[in-house]
């Protein structure tokens, strides 16, 4: 089984983690067989947190729960607070689970996080155009390696743009195994282009 822990925030983008938790918990279109998924929040303390959109997240467990092991993957989301020393935490948290085999996952905000880590240096990935990270992280050398695209997988790090809350769901979706590659596909299509063709080949491949 995997666990995904979603890391809790004030001024958490709601948006960005969205698609992707609704997937993993509902389970709606797994294949069969696939591993079963848990998903919990993980804040520094149990303190309710408030996201950008104005709801109140009480969070299942806190970083220090969360044990490193290669089924294990944390999603770090866009907010505005990530320039705050207290979310370090959550960035000691990532490098721990890359060394063991988990997997981390950043989106918008959360990159510029990374980024001051040293942790893009030295691997494809994305963020909120080229230039941004710089614009951020005087010391960010990862210029060479930044990709261009709303979502970027490399290894057992995936990356991703604010606009990219689509995309990096899949990038997940697709790590994890969860869904059939023929779901995958469907999936995107139509929640990417509203189109009812994709709708009825996404139920089709469930059946």
């Amino acid at each position: 089984m995997f666990t995904m822990y979603v890391y809790v925030l004030d001024t958490l983008a709601d948006w960005e983690t969205a698609p992707v938790m609704a997937e993993l918990n509902s389970r709606r279109f797994f294949r069969k067989g696939a591993p079963e998924v848990a998903v919990k929040t993980a804040g520094l303390s149990r303190e309710p947190v408030r996201t950008m959109g104005g709801l109140s997240i009480i969070p299942d467990c806190v970083l220090d729960d969360i044990s490193p092991d290669d089924r294990t993957l944390l999603l770090l989301p866009g907010a505005d607070r990530w320039a705050e020393p207290e979310h370090a935490a959550a960035i000691g948290k990532a490098r721990d689970l890359l060394s063991c085999g988990g997997i981390v996952c950043a989106i918008c905000g959360a990159t510029v996080a990374l980024a001051h880590a040293g942790m893009l240096n030295d691997r494809p990935h994305t963020s909120n155009g080229r230039g941004f990270l710089e614009s951020f992280c005087p010391n960010y050398r990862g210029q060479h390696l930044y990709v261009d695209e709303p979502a970027v997988a490399d290894g057992n790090m995936i990356t991703a743009a604010a606009t990219g809350a689509l995309p990096f769901a899949r990038k997940i979706i697709e790590k994890l195994g969860v869904f059939s590659p023929e779901t995958l596909k469907a999936w995107y299509a139509y929640f990417s282009s509203g189109r009812p063709e994709h709708f009825f080949a996404l139920m089709q491949s469930v059946q």
